[in-house]
């Protein structure tokens, strides 16, 4: 399965709630921090409501 490597590059302050606490759903702690994640329907669904915060790229296996 596809891996995906997700950095957080905007801070979520001034933005909904919602948004917010999908970042925190990403498993992000602090800003620049990147992440990895299976390629799920899900996680794009995320990525999607999140897209102006974060950066995402496709990961080396």
């Amino acid at each position: 399965m596809a891996k995906l490597r997700i950095t957080w590059t905007k801070s979520g302050v001034g933005y909904a709630r919602d948004q917010r606490r999908t970042l925190q759903s990403l498993g992000f702690h602090r800003l620049h921090q990147t992440v990895e994640h299976s390629d799920s329907p899900s996680i794009r669904g995320m990525i999607t409501k999140v897209k102006h915060l974060v950066r995402v790229e496709e990961a080396e296996e």
